[in-house]
């Protein structure tokens, strides 16, 4: 079995982020940076799977910058069998779908069996990049997975999805597959010594993608701060029981809460 898990790299998340000359994004120059969370996950719920079907190949592929290597050797050292880089320096220019396009062309020939992601990421959380990349190879996907029956992996996947409300659902899903990883999934494993040292002699492919000029239909206007404002009312001047009645009236008319 081979899996194809999209890890990418964001911001640190205890980072003090100030908003670049441009106004178009933050000022990552000093910023440290780290895998995505829910990507870690999903690495990790891929390991196990591999792990429970005693054979196949994790493979790692991310798109970005060089830095970027800095999340791909990280995941070797947990354990993937190899990685493939999307060499992209400004990937924040890109839709979800152009990102997705071009890991579907880096990664159409591999075959997998199953492609993980994480849900989304933690810096524009758009969510669609896997689903995306589910339509552009033509293959199902899933969404806010929480967990996978590894007991039975022949030719399906048995998996727990989250719903809205509470509620949840079991669904089998036939191979190929993509599935977008909730974090909390499992308990993310930390790289060994000795997995950090074999992770030196792992293949890391790069490869440079074509982008196309597909309208994006999208684009960053201004980054900036919350706006901290201050709106006090006084209610009753003074009055206790006309304070409570303008209060309870605010609550049924303007917030609506009652």
């Amino acid at each position: 079995m081979k899996i194809i898990v999209l890890m990418k790299q964001v911001a640190n998340k205890d980072a003090v982020l100030r908003i670049s000359a441009d106004e178009k994004w933050i000022n990552d120059a000093d910023v440290a940076q780290q895998t995505n969370e829910s990507d870690g996950y999903a690495l990790e719920e891929a390991l196990r799977m591999k792990e429970a079907k005693g054979e196949g190949e994790v493979v790692v592929c991310s798109l970005g910058p060089q830095s970027a290597k800095t999340v791909i050797k990280d995941a070797l050292a947990r354990g993937a069998n190899r990685a493939i880089h999307v060499v992209v320096d400004d990937s924040k220019k890109l839709s979800p779908y152009q990102i997705a396009s071009a890991i579907a062309d880096a990664i159409r020939s591999e075959n997998a069996d199953m492609v993980f992601s994480g849900l989304q990421s933690d810096d524009a959380s758009f969510g669609q990049t896997g689903v995306i990349l589910a339509e552009l190879l033509g293959i199902p996907h899933a969404t806010l997975v929480i967990e996978v029956d590894r007991s039975k992996l022949e030719g399906s996947v048995r998996l727990k999805r989250e719903l809205e409300s509470g509620w949840y659902q079991w669904f089998t899903y036939q191979l190929p597959a993509l599935l977008t990883i909730q974090s909390g999934i499992s308990q993310i494993r930390y790289a060994s010594l000795k997995g950090i040292m074999a992770a030196k002699k792992k293949e890391i492919a790069d490869v440079t993608p074509s982008i196309g000029e597909f309208a994006s239909g999208q684009t960053i206007q201004k980054v900036y701060m919350p706006l901290k404002t201050k709106q006090t009312q006084m209610l009753g001047g003074g009055d206790a029981k006309r304070g409570a009645a303008e209060l309870v009236e605010k609550l049924r008319t303007e917030v609506r809460v009652l």
